[in-house]
């Protein structure tokens, strides 16, 4: 989803509120996470004296296998996010990474949403945080009972 922020740029006191979803069709090409359902995305783009800023919460659903036992479940995860928007920058390095760039005074949101979403998606998936995973040896899943594999 595009934003045009021309007016929000050019008018202080100015909100933009935003509230869409993205579509499983674009989730699709993300590697190591499965959508269990389309990424919500709420908040708004505000000026205040001058300095546009972006808040926003971004919701999913995973459909994610516990990397120790290997049972499917379902994860729901919501972050909360907050960007200082400019128009353009003046110089490069360091100071690209802390605005975020509104080139030809528009942003797409999907893109910023889906990196934000992805740097903060745990790397690895448990189904709880003692899971105690599966024998090496004969494969029993150790959180419903024991094996002899081990004596």
């Amino acid at each position: 989803m595009k934003v045009q922020l021309r007016e929000i740029f050019q008018i202080e006191g100015k909100h933009l509120p935003v509230e869409f979803e993205i579509p499983m069709e674009e989730l699709s090409h993300i590697h190591g996470y499965t959508f269990g359902a389309p990424v919500s995305v709420s908040g708004e783009f505000s000026n205040r004296a001058g300095i546009v800023t972006l808040r926003y919460i971004v919701s999913c659903t995973l459909d994610v296998v516990c990397d120790r036992c290997l049972k499917s479940l379902k994860r729901d995860y919501s972050y909360d996010f907050t960007h200082t928007v400019v128009p353009s920058l003046q110089s490069e390095g360091d100071v690209f990474d802390t605005y975020l760039v509104a080139e030809h005074d528009s942003l797409d949101m999907n893109e910023t949403a889906i990196s934000d979403l992805l740097l903060m998606l745990p790397t690895k998936m448990l189904c709880q945080d003692d899971c105690r995973g599966l024998c090496d040896i004969c494969g029993c899943d150790l959180n419903e009972g024991t094996c002899d594999c081990r004596k």
